[in-house]
């Protein structure tokens, strides 16, 4: 019962970090100046006509002097005038609000794909970047670790070192720096892999290939930041009195490694793993526009430049929400690794 009670918990304070989050951002993008849609005088009105529906707007065959200029003003064959209005923010947000919780209605591209649906667009764009997100979290997590193990083992000894010496070289290198240099080498020079992100139309082989040089940029950095995290820890157990309590009572080095300096040291380097899915997600954005990937990191980058602000909204909404989930699933694992935590349980 304590554990439901703690998930339930866990999941309400998400939501609530999420909506305040969500909140400050449409308020802040919400002030900044709103680029007119692009397209034909039909794709305009059609675009504004839509942000009227939303409740962004309000439209008018009157100038009406109290809400200020018109932001748009069509004019019609017949030559009646229609003027575009923009409501108040907090009268937006409301409007927002409604749509979102009732209709899940979010809007739709004012520039980057017109009149599109914004959560069609961001459903289309969102396998590529769980794919190679979940390639690159599954490949840094358990190199990393392993790499701090086995430096931590083999303290001060040359192997320490060269681990030490290579982390110190590729944690220096920002991951748009790498990827550059991974697709001049193994691109350009050696035409062993694709330049670019694959067509959907390439064979599956060739497909494969465009993950390596994606994954390999946005893992490195982890890999190194949790080598670097897990010998620390490591070290500092592997130097404490339980530990040596474990030795005498019979256990052999690799037993007490595993069944007690590991777990104690996991503990502490949770909350990084937390971290990096954020940073790994954040560092994907830019990776996307590098290499082409139609991710929804690209896109966000897209709806900065062309101020494309529901396409901004409901990309911001899932990346939050899934740095949120990865926070309660994280939470929930500390009770697995340190029997003596107990999730949800006060004395």
């Amino acid at each position: 019962m304590g554990k439901l009670k703690y998930v339930l918990e866990r999941l309400l304070l998400a939501f609530i970090t999420g909506f305040i989050i969500l909140t400050i951002t449409f308020i802040l993008v919400k002030l900044l100046p709103e680029a007119k849609p692009a397209g034909d005088v039909g794709a305009q009105l059609s675009y504004y006509n839509n942000q009227v529906r939303l409740g962004y707007y309000t439209s008018s065959p009157f100038f009406m002097a109290d809400l200020g200029d018109p932001t748009w003003t069509y004019t019609a064959d017949d030559g009646t005038m229609m003027y575009f209005y923009k409501l108040p923010i907090m009268t937006q947000y409301g409007n927002w609000l409604r749509n979102v919780f009732t209709k899940w209605d979010w809007g739709t591209s004012s520039s980057i794909d017109r009149n599109r649906d914004v959560f069609i667009m961001i459903g289309e764009r969102l396998p590529p970047t769980i794919v190679v997100n979940v390639i690159t979290f599954a490949l840094a997590v358990p190199l990393g670790i392993a790499l701090g193990i086995w430096s931590a083992l083999k303290r001060n000894k040359p192997t320490d070192r060269v681990i030490s010496v290579l982390v110190m070289v590729f944690i220096s290198i920002p991951s748009f720096v790498f990827i550059s240099l991974l697709i001049i080498i193994f691109g350009y020079t050696l035409n062993w892999l694709p330049v670019r992100w694959p067509a959907t139309t390439a064979t599956l082989g060739t497909r494969a290939a465009g993950l390596v040089i994606p994954v390999l940029a946005g893992a490195f950095g982890s890999i190194c930041g949790y080598e670097r995290l897990v010998r620390g820890e490591l070290i500092e157990a592997l130097s404490s009195d339980y530990l040596l309590l474990a030795r005498t009572k019979g256990l052999t080095k690799g037993q007490s490694v595993v069944r007690h300096a590991l777990r104690n040291a996991m503990v502490p380097i949770l909350p990084s793993i937390l971290a990096q899915i954020v940073g790994i997600l954040g560092g994907s954005a830019i990776l996307e526009q590098i290499y082409s990937i139609p991710g929804i990191g690209q896109l966000f980058i897209l709806s900065i430049k062309t101020m494309d602000i529901n396409v901004m909204l409901a990309d911001m909404t899932v990346f939050t929400m899934i740095g949120l989930l990865a926070g309660i699933v994280l939470d929930l694992s500390y009770g697995f690794l340190d029997p003596r935590i107990r999730m949800g349980e006060r004395k």
